[in-house]
């Protein structure tokens, strides 16, 4: 089997999980090529994602001409399935309701991709993310490329799912993956309920092995630890509030927040309009391995974020036996409650402070068993390795009944493997 994987832009620090999961996927024997529309903009700092580019053909960048010579060559070549193309572009310009450029864009990189898919010998292509990627794979398989599925996260996917065109993406998708229960309802409700026994839930995962359980104090000195992108959605902004009211009462308190983006200036200003540098700490960016010794040592990860689907630094959080302040958005309570963390309303500045302070009134030992039941919780739903083997499962489906996806027999066992 050789499967080809497609994304919008690879790698990438925030997609961390897609890397394990190609790996885990290759270490059971499967054959993967990794396809990008373009390479990711920003530096990249982890040595496993540089390797990963160079592992990466792109289909955008510095290759116009061999687009167009492509297109001109598949035009001679295969009238039918371009014409059965154009009637997919067709609709999803006519649905988005703007956007010709972009739209003329993945018609050019599907047939690209298609001549150079079945070169590579690739029999499936997966995506993640329901948006332009998916677009792309859509049309590579009109065009008589091999067929495709993808996975979705949320929570943007599911804003404008007309204008995305999500129910045609599912429809004409072998299978489709969902990493929560929240996110396959969200499916069945843009595609219709026809589609539900195509839509698959398997969750995000990592590395179990990276993951030791850390035995670091839980004492004054711990932090709490916030990973992700510097934006609005993250609401890193209103952590600034809250350690203002709760510095007052616990004037040992301690933030790192890790990671970079639009809203650092912001940020920077809040911290220093209330006077907090020395308990308020911007590493920017981090290495995989930076990011787990600062989650190693945390009092608990905090991340009270507005929109999400299910992160997977709380996987990683909770892996390594520190709790975790969250909101109950989205994926999220599929993980996260009170017998490991803290769960909070989105958008609530109290709120974030009360669970700090409790998070810091909390004794060690308790602590101590919040983090084992998060780490049990990872353990069945968040292996790589077992994820890795459910969607292998789906891929050797699609072998056998490329028409719809659904598990051949011999697949069940793994696609059922029982959460402990």
């Amino acid at each position: 089997m050789r499967i080809g994987y497609l994304m919008n832009a690879y790698p990438m620090t925030s997609t961390t999980f897609i890397r394990r999961e190609i790996q885990a996927i290759e270490a059971d024997g499967v054959s993967v090529m990794r396809y990008a529309i373009r390479p990711w903009s920003e530096p990249l700092v982890d040595d496993q994602d540089k390797a990963e580019q160079h592992k990466t053909f792109y289909l955008l960048i510095g290759r116009l001409p061999a687009l167009l010579v492509d297109f001109g060559a598949e035009t001679l070549s295969n009238p039918k399935g371009l014409w059965r193309a154009l009637r997919g572009f067709w609709r999803l310009w006519r649905n988005a309701g703007c956007g010709l450029v972009p739209h003329v864009a993945y018609l050019l990189e599907a047939v690209s991709l298609k001549r150079r898919a079945l070169r590579d010998g690739i029999t499936h292509l997966h995506t993640h993310f329901s948006t332009n990627s998916a677009a792309v794979a859509m049309l590579c398989h009109r065009l008589g490329g091999p067929g495709y599925s993808f996975t979705a996260h949320g929570p943007d996917e599911f804003v404008d799912w007309g204008r995305s065109s999500l129910a045609l993406k599912v429809s004409e998708a072998r299978f489709v993956v969902a990493i929560s229960e929240f996110c396959r309802v969200q499916l069945a409700r843009a595609a219709g309920m026809e589609h539900w026994d195509k839509i698959h839930i398997i969750r995000c995962g990592i590395d179990l092995s990276e993951f030791t359980p850390s035995n670091a104090p839980f004492n004054a000195e711990a932090p709490f630890v916030t990973v992700g992108r510097l934006c609005p959605q993250k609401a890193q902004t209103l952590i600034v509030a809250a350690a203002a009211q709760v510095a007052t009462r616990h004037p040992d308190l301690r933030i790192v927040l890790i990671g970079d983006g639009e809203t650092r200036g912001v940020i920077e200003d809040a911290i220093a309009r209330h006077g907090l540098e020395d308990i308020i700490t911007l590493l920017g960016w981090c290495d995989n391995a930076d990011v787990r010794r600062n989650l190693e040592t945390a009092r608990a990860l905090l991340l009270p974020s507005f929109a999400e689907g299910l992160p997977v630094v709380i996987m990683e959080a909770l892996a390594l036996g520190r709790p975790t302040i969250s909101t109950y958005i989205a994926g999220i309570p599929e993980l996260v409650d009170e017998s490991c963390g803290w769960i909070i309303p989105a958008g609530s500045v109290d709120a974030i402070a009360a669970a700090m302070d409790d998070a810091l009134d909390t004794p060690p030992e308790s602590l101590v068993r919040k983090g084992a039941e998060g780490r049990r919780r990872v353990e069945a739903q968040h292996d790589v390795n077992k994820n890795a083997r459910q969607l292998k499962a789906l891929f050797n489906a699609t072998e056998g009944n490329p028409a719809n996806g659904k598990p051949s027999p011999d697949c069940l066992d793994a696609l059922k493997e029982p959460v402990q």
